[in-house]
C-alpha cells in the first residue's frame, strides 16, 4: 500500500492551510448555539463559500471545487488543526447535501444546494420523537396529502440546530395504515411554516443546542418531498450512512483533538514535572487510535473512489469515532484534574474550558446517529454475518 500523497494532493492541502491561516477569525466567538454566535458562524460559512472552501468536494456548479475524496479529507484535517470556527451548517452540508445528490431532482438540487453551501439556509435535523428512542421506524408524525400540500401534524425532539435553523429535514408517516419502515416519506420543511412551533432545549451548559418542534396543520408543498412517497426510509438510510460514516465525523476532527491532548500533556508536564504513568499511557493510546482511524478512513476513501460503497461499515466506524471522542476528552479532564471544572473565563482555566465543553458534547456521540448498541447489532449481522437470534 502506498501511503504517500500525490503532488496535487499536497498542493491542495497547502493551499487550504494557507487560506485558513490568513482568513480564520483571530478572536474567539460565542458558541454557535447562541443567537449571536449562530449568525457569526453563518457569516463564516459565507466567507468559506466565497473562496470555494465551504464544500470543496461538491461540483463547481453548486459552489464546490470538484476535489477528490482524499483531498476533502486533507481539507478537513487542515480545518480542524487550524482552530477555525465550528461548521454551523453541518446538518446541511454533510448529511442532507449527500442525500440530495443521491435522491434529489435537478430542481431540488439547484434550489437547495447552493443556498446550503453559502450559509444562506441553515438546516436542522427533525427525526427523533418523544417515546421512540432510537427506534426511528416507530415515528408517529403524520403528513396527509391535500392537493399540492402535505398537512403535517406531530412532534419532533432533540433537533440539532433546531433553535435557529432556517429549514428542517424530517421523516413523517404519509400512509396512516402503514407500520414500521413502510409508509414513510422525507420532507424538507421551512422553519417559518405557519403552525410550526419551536421550543429550544438546552444542554447541560445551558446553551440551546436542540429544539422541540410542534407541527399543527403545517402545510408543506409536495415539491419539498425528497424521493417518492413511501420511500422515506430508504432516503433516511442514505442520510444515516453519511451521519455514521466519514461525512459527519471525518478523522481530522479527532486528529486535531489528539494533537491538542499531546500538547496539553506536555504543557502540564512542564508545570508539574511529573504525571502518572497511566495518564501518559492514555495520551499515547488516544493519539495512536486517532491515527489508526485516520488511515482506516483514507483506506476506505480510496476504495470508495474505485467503486466500493460504504454499507454497514459505517456502523463500526461510528462506534470507533464516537468512543474515541469520549476517551480523548476524558483523558484531558483527568490530566487537568480540578482545573477541568473551571468556567471559561477563570484565570487558571486551560484552553478556555474547551476540554470540559468538548467532553459534554462527546457524550452524545454514542447515542446520536443510532446508539452504539444498535450499531453493534448491525455489525454483528451485516458485517460479521452472525445470526439475529
Amino acid at each position: 500500500m502506498d501511503l504517500r500523497f500525490s503532488v496535487d494532493e499536497i498542493s491542495f492541502r497547502d493551499e487550504a492551510r494557507t487560506w485558513l491561516e490568513e482568513n480564520k477569525p483571530k478572536e474567539k466567538w460565542p458558541s454557535m448555539d447562541t443567537e449571536i454566535g449562530f449568525e457569526q458562524h453563518r457569516n463564516w460559512e459565507r466567507n468559506l463559500y466565497d473562496s470555494k472552501w465551504s464544500v470543496p468536494n461538491w461540483p463547481a456548479e453548486y459552489g464546490g471545487r470538484n476535489c477528490s475524496l482524499i483531498e476533502w479529507l486533507l481539507f478537513e484535517e487542515e480545518y480542524y488543526l487550524s482552530g477555525a470556527p465550528g461548521r454551523v451548517n453541518t446538518n446541511g452540508i454533510t448529511l442532507l447535501g449527500p442525500t440530495l445528490f443521491e435522491w434529489g431532482s435537478e430542481k431540488q438540487k439547484n434550489r437547495f444546494l447552493p443556498a446550503m453551501a453559502a450559509g444562506e439556509e441553515i438546516w436542522a435535523q427533525g427525526w427523533s420523537e418523544p417515546n421512540t428512542g432510537s427506534d426511528l421506524a416507530s415515528l408517529s408524525t403524520t403528513a396527509v396529502l391535500d392537493g399540492e400540500n402535505y398537512v403535517v401534524n406531530g412532534q419532533k425532539t432533540w433537533c440539532s440546530r433546531g433553535a435557529w435553523a432556517d429549514w428542517i429535514f424530517c421523516i413523517v408517516r404519509t400512509d396512516p395504515a402503514s407500520q414500521r419502515h413502510s409508509g414513510l416519506s422525507y420532507l424538507l420543511v421551512p422553519a417559518n411554516t405557519s403552525g410550526l412551533t419551536r421550543r429550544p432545549v438546552s444542554r447541560l451548559d445551558g446553551e440551546p443546542a436542540f429544539a422541540e418542534l410542534f407541527f399543527d396543520d403545517c402545510l408543506v408543498h409536495v415539491d419539498n418531498r425528497l424521493g417518492d412517497e413511501g420511500a422515506g426510509w430508504n432516503v433516511a438510510m442514505a442520510t444515516a450512512s453519511s451521519e455514521r460514516g466519514l461525512n459527519l465525523r471525518a478523522p481530522g476532527r479527532f486528529l486535531a483533538a489528539a494533537t491538542q491532548l499531546v500538547g496539553l500533556y506536555r504543557a502540564l508536564l512542564d508545570e508539574k514535572n511529573e504525571i502518572p504513568q497511566e495518564l501518559r499511557n492514555e495520551v499515547v493510546d488516544g493519539y495512536v487510535a486517532a491515527q489508526a482511524y485516520r488511515w482506516q478512513v483514507f483506506s476506505k476513501a480510496s476504495a470508495l473512489m474505485h467503486g466500493s460503497n460504504m454499507g454497514a461499515e459505517a456502523s463500526y466506524m461510528k462506534i470507533f469515532w464516537s468512543e474515541l471522542d469520549v476517551d480523548l476528552h476524558a483523558t484531558a479532564l483527568r490530566l487537568l484534574a480540578d482545573r477541568a471544572e473551571l468556567v471559561l473565563d477563570a484565570p487558571d482555566a486551560y484552553s478556555e474550558g474547551s476540554w470540559m465543553s468538548g467532553y459534554l458534547f462527546s457524550l452524545a456521540g454514542p447515542i446520536y446517529a443510532g446508539t452504539n448498541e444498535i450499531q453493534r447489532n448491525i455489525v454483528a449481522e451485516r458485517v460479521l454475518g452472525l445470526p439475529r437470534k
